[in-house]
């Protein structure tokens, strides 16, 4: 309970005093709207339709790009993880390209997939598959190796190990990395929608600051962030429903500790 009113009391704070310090001049109102302000700006945009437009622009290329992304970076993180010759072979190329910042791709993509939707989901799509990649292949690989010799004394093979052991060992992390890939495709979805689009949050925000229509962009602005809060808190609650031994496990903790 403490817990859940410290998560929601500090964001209340911090907005609380954004109000009164552009309510009493303490900033400049005409570039720091109060969020009363930037929320009626956000009612008249979805009056109009264009809220929902634009969220639903920016949210589209997310539902599309990011299980794609997902899905290939568990698969071969799954892959190098348990296989050492494939990850020596494959390990230090993708360390390679894990490094550059992902927005610098979008022109490479714009160059073969042309202006539109395919390289902006495309962009999402490469940008979550390192990001669930890397954690998946560093999940498995942690894996105590007692594991997998209890699994052989009991007969299993490499699918059933797989299946029974490896995969549910390594869950809770996977999904550390699948919330962590789900807030970095907000975040370079945003950047894109900046560069190359013509909906979107992103483009919002940034065509809100070239007209100097200042309540829109922090409308955009806190759309991006009350986004984010929800998505990450979809994937965290499918990794506590995949995981419910975890949550025995604290209860048991915090028993031990009372």
């Amino acid at each position: 309970m403490i817990n859940t009113g410290l998560a929601i009391g500090v964001p209340l704070v911090l907005l609380a005093l954004w109000e009164v310090s552009s309510r009493t001049g303490l900033i400049d109102h005409r570039t720091f709207p109060a969020p009363t302000t930037a929320l009626g700006e956000m009612v008249n945009l979805a009056r109009d339709g264009e809220l929902q437009r634009h969220v639903w622009a920016t949210l589209r290329r997310i539902l599309i790009g990011y299980p794609i992304g997902a899905a290939v970076g568990l698969f071969v993180g799954v892959v190098m993880g348990t296989s050492p010759r494939i990850r020596a072979a494959l390990e230090p190329t993708l360390n390679g390209l894990y490094v550059v910042p992902k927005i610098t791709l979008l022109p490479v993509f714009l160059s073969i997939l042309g202006f539109g939707e395919p390289p902006m989901i495309a962009l999402i799509a490469v940008t979550v598959f390192f990001f669930v990649w890397i954690g998946t292949m560093e999940a498995v690989v942690s894996i105590p190796g007692g594991f997998g010799e209890s699994a052989q004394s009991l007969g299993l093979g490499r699918v059933a190990t797989l299946r029974h052991v490896t995969i549910p060992a390594a869950l809770p992390n996977l999904f550390v990395s699948l919330r962590v890939g789900m807030t970095i495709a907000i975040l370079v979805i945003v950047a894109a929608e900046f560069v190359v689009g013509d909906s979107g949050l992103g483009y919002l925000i940034f065509h809100s600051r070239a007209l100097f229509i200042y309540g829109w962009m922090y409308a955009g602005i806190l759309l991006v962030a009350l986004m984010g809060v929800i998505l990450a808190a979809v994937v965290t609650g499918l990794g506590r429903w995949a995981t419910p031994w975890m949550a025995a496990d604290r209860a048991r903790l915090r028993g031990l500790g009372g």
